[in-house]
């Protein structure tokens, strides 16, 4: 099976996650007093960027007198590390209704959802705020704790939340999720491979590689073949890892993987599933004349779907 030919989006980040610092209550203040420290402000889900509308966007992140207006003492904010000597903190707007007047001295930008800019922003700026989307979407969840319900307090910088009535310490939640590609070799030696076109994409006939959520005390190989039976029918062998990919839109990691059939008849699950079928090589790379649209270019479905066609 073809290897990753090159990074996948949202990796490769620029930042030293400096985890060792994280309880270093000294060093934390230091950094979040300190003139040179950027902050990534997230606002519901979505990060600061300018120049979207001109379709050159750039990732906006404040410094800390800009941070010390927004209130950062009372926001929720993280730890994301070290971008060469400077600190860098993720800061939470989200319990502003409208976040424009803390921004009225930054000037052209705006809170976007990282993925509407796709391919267009720096690979290392849109790893830097997956990061603090993702950090950020977990602290503003995990309030109250998930043992006894007590209220949940900030440790580690903001990479850990610990109950202030047990005790029990909750560490930021990523879903590991396998997506794979499937192919199949005909006896006349042509090769297809199995995408499908879910429910949750009505308006946009959009064929993609199959998915699912690792269940417990499954392995990720286990995970692939039950995904896949359950989804199209289909049984496969010879799992092997392509790439992994976080995708914090919410809080998943994308583990991806290509796999081979024997048989391809389909038992399309009509509730997961609207529509599975066979494409060639030819067939996907003038998709369009088909009339369907392949995956986003962010993410690892497109990515394996172009290293199998290349």
């Amino acid at each position: 099976m073809p290897p990753a030919t090159r990074p996948n989006a949202y990796t490769g980040s620029p930042i030293d996650r400096a985890a060792n610092r994280r309880d270093d209550a000294a060093f934390i203040a230091a950094a979040l007093a300190d003139p040179a420290t950027l902050f990534a402000p997230v606002w519901r889900a979505k990060s600061l960027l300018r120049g979207v509308e001109a379709g050159a966007p750039e990732a906006v992140l404040v410094t800390t007198l800009a941070a010390a207006t927004m209130g950062i003492e009372q926001r929720p904010h993280g730890f994301l590390g070290l971008w060469g000597e400077r600190a860098v903190f993720a800061l939470d707007l989200s319990a502003e209704e409208d976040p424009a007047p803390l921004l009225a001295e930054l000037g052209g930008v705006a809170f976007t959802d990282l993925r509407q800019v796709a391919g267009q922003l720096d690979p290392l700026e849109a790893s830097v705020l997956a990061h603090a989307r993702g950090l950020m979407h977990w602290r503003t969840r995990h309030g109250f704790c998930g043992v006894c319900g007590g209220v949940c307090a900030p440790r580690s910088a903001g990479n850990a939340m610990v109950c202030t009535q047990c005790g029990a310490a909750h560490f930021p939640r990523t879903d590991p999720a396998v997506i794979m590609l499937v192919s199949h070799r005909d006896a006349g030696g042509e090769e297809r491979c199995l995408l499908a076109h879910s429910h949750r994409f009505p308006l946009v006939k959009m064929y993609s590689t199959l998915a699912g959520f690792v269940e417990p005390g499954e392995s990720l190989e286990e995970a692939v073949a039950r995904e896949v039976f359950e989804e199209a029918g289909v049984r496969v062998r010879d799992v092997t890892y392509h790439s992994s990919q976080p995708w914090p839109f919410p809080s998943s990691i994308m583990l991806g993987f290509y796999a081979v059939a024997d048989d391809p008849t389909l038992t399309v699950d009509g509730e997961e599933l609207q529509d599975a079928r066979w494409f060639t090589r030819a067939e996907l790379r003038d998709i369009d004349a088909l009339g369907l649209r392949l995956p986003r270019i962010d993410s690892i479905a497109r990515r394996l779907i172009e290293d199998w066609i290349a």
